[in-house]
């Protein structure tokens, strides 16, 4: 079944911007891909946007597709060593359209708590005295291993989450997180520090047989998945070419035979 973000007639026109009144800003979690793994609320939302601004990382590309011609699509996705607009500039944006009348969509990636700078965004909304409010995405922490297989928790395996942001420091709470067995630790935007990680994993005791598995560009068809262990992983991820978008997973719930037969091994997603 395609998904489309157009309104049909039978529901009405969507409202045209208003100078005279203020709009309003939904931030929208647009989950780990897929336009069908958004929720429908954030399909009506998109369907009644004038302006969506979007990040690089879930559906965008596709919600581009299957908006009307005449909504207004602002792309502010941050990469690897590309960032084109700041937050502070993103808040701005929001800000000033939602000001001329229009309703905004502030669509990105994943959940917009998790990771996702939205609580900055909700924040200069209510500064401005804009309406604002937040529509829960899918969050790659969990979708993304779980489209490999791999469960953040599993009875008699791991019991407990810890996510963390791969760009910022390893604390003690996450190499607590690391040393516990009973502990899954996911890193998202995490392959660049990954030698970073691993370092501070070895240095903190954490035995080098730990399973660790790389899961790139999960739910699309680029979808591969390298099994492996914290002492072997920098190595077998430089002869894999890993790139993000990735998320890393550490615990024995990453190790190779759990749910999928051991063969998958970095296989391309069958999707």
């Amino acid at each position: 079944m395609r998904l489309s973000f157009r309104r049909r007639a039978a529901t009405g026109s969507r409202r045209r911007a208003n100078p005279t009144r203020v709009g309003r800003v939904d931030v929208v979690g647009g989950g780990p891909g897929p336009a069908d793994l958004m929720t429908l609320r954030a399909h009506r939302l998109l369907a009644e946007a004038d302006v969506v601004v979007a990040d690089r990382l879930g559906p965008a590309d596709e919600v581009r597709t299957r908006l009307d011609s005449d909504v207004l699509i602002i792309d502010v996705g941050k990469g690897p060593g590309r960032d084109p607009i700041p937050q502070a500039q993103i808040n701005a944006l929001l800000v000033a359209h939602a000001r001329a009348g229009m309703r905004v969509v502030r669509l990105k990636g994943g959940d917009p708590f998790l990771l996702g700078r939205g609580g900055e965004e909700v924040f200069a909304c209510e500064a401005a005295g804009i309406p604002v409010s937040v529509t829960p995405g899918v969050t790659s922490a969990i979708s993304v291993p779980q489209a490999a297989g791999i469960p953040v928790t599993h009875r008699g395996v791991a019991s407990a989450l810890h996510v963390v942001n791969g760009q910022g420091p390893f604390t003690g709470s996450t190499l607590a997180s690391l040393a516990d067995p009973s502990v899954t630790t996911v890193v998202l935007m995490g392959v660049a520090a990954l030698p970073r990680l691993v370092d501070a994993a070895r240095g903190h005791g954490i035995p080098d047989d730990r399973p660790v598995a790389i899961v790139e560009n999960g739910h699309t068809p680029r979808q591969r998945t390298l099994r492996s262990t914290l002492g072997a992983v920098l190595d077998e991820a430089a002869a894999a070419h890993v790139t993000n978008p990735a998320v890393i997973v550490i615990g024995d719930v990453a190790r190779a035979g759990l749910l999928l037969p051991a063969s998958t091994q970095y296989a391309e997603s069958a999707m």
